[in-house]
């Protein structure tokens, strides 16, 4: 390469910046009005006592909740207040207010998409129980945080009614037809409550349940059946649903069915009679006193959730 090339290259390099630099936007080229959409976005902000001259019932419920602690770092009382979530509201005062006009309206009425509501939430609430929510049984089904929730309801949680049984009775029609039987946890009067058990946000184990299987949620409280034992059951030790209804029953103990039916679904007659009701169930076909022929399998194989004897192979004892 001979000198006049090199001078040519070396101009080319230089040149490039500068034609970048002229190539540039600048405020002249716009009309010297542009500004950075920080500045534009604060600019559209009224502040949350424009919001209370209207909205004073709901700036009342807000202040009285966690979000209007404006001594903690992470509430929106501490940053925008009221516009930030529901983000700037001067279109929403220029036009004379209205429902959703010129606002994010986040309550269950609103027309508002479920995954903008979710996403105003989620903005700040992505740890915890609520870690769990993207891919839950819950978001799946288009559920939204207002759809439980409402910052300006006033009561605990912020949840939209007064316990937590009669806003999940609001879907679950099931749970709580059974909650009404004999045989129940005592969800209706209180000493239990449904997030007790289940993390409506999400969870790894199946039906929400807040543990890492329906078991382990159970031992929690019933820590007499964990095992191991040296004779085991193994409808126990595999799930305890498997003979009982979690949220109620007809029958004593909140199983399924009384005893010998429920028996009579695992165990067939091979071996061990399993004929209910009458003599001819029993070993021997003996004819052995009415109390035990009219009962149920429980009446001998009483260790049902497992047994430490050194003869308890039957769970008899």
């Amino acid at each position: 390469m001979n000198n006049k090339s090199l001078w040519a290259l070396a101009a080319l390099i230089v040149a490039l910046p500068l034609i970048s630099l002229g190539a540039a936007p600048g405020p002249a080229d716009s009309g010297g009005d542009a500004k950075p959409a920080v500045e534009a976005e604060a600019d559209a902000k009224v502040g949350s006592d424009i919001c209370r001259a209207c909205h004073a019932d709901k700036a009342q419920t807000y202040a009285i909740s966690t979000h209007g602690i404006k001594e903690h770092p992470y509430t929106p009382a501490s940053k925008d207040g009221c516009e930030t979530c529901h983000g700037p509201g001067k279109r929403h005062v220029e036009s004379g207010g209205g429902k959703g006009v010129g606002i994010v309206p986040l309550s269950l009425e609103a027309p508002t998409p479920a995954a903008t509501k979710n996403a105003v939430c989620m903005s700040c609430h992505v740890r915890g129980k609520v870690a769990l929510w993207q891919g839950s049984a819950h978001q799946r089904r288009g559920l939204t945080c207002s759809t439980c929730h409402n910052v300006h309801s006033g009561l605990a949680k912020n949840l939209s009614a007064p316990s937590q049984g009669e806003l999940c009775a609001r879907c679950h029609k099931d749970i709580q037809a059974q909650l009404q039987r004999p045989s129940h946890h005592p969800i209706r009067e209180g000493k239990v409550r449904c997030s007790d058990c289940h993390n409506p946000h999400g969870s790894i184990a199946r039906r929400l349940v807040s543990a890492s299987s329906v078991n382990e949620k159970c031992y929690e409280c019933h820590a007499e059946k964990r095992g191991p034992m040296l004779w085991e059951h193994q409808p126990v030790t595999e799930d305890c649903s498997t003979c009982h209804a979690p949220h109620g029953s007809s029958n004593p103990g909140m199983v399924k069915q009384r005893g010998p039916l429920l028996c009579q679904s695992c165990h067939s007659q091979q071996g061990h009679p399993s004929l209910g009701y009458g003599p001819s169930g029993l070993p021997g076909n003996a004819a052995p006193a009415t109390a035990l022929a009219l009962g149920n399998c429980m009446n001998c194989h009483s260790q049902v959730h497992g047994s430490n004897h050194p003869s308890g192979s039957s769970l008899t004892r």
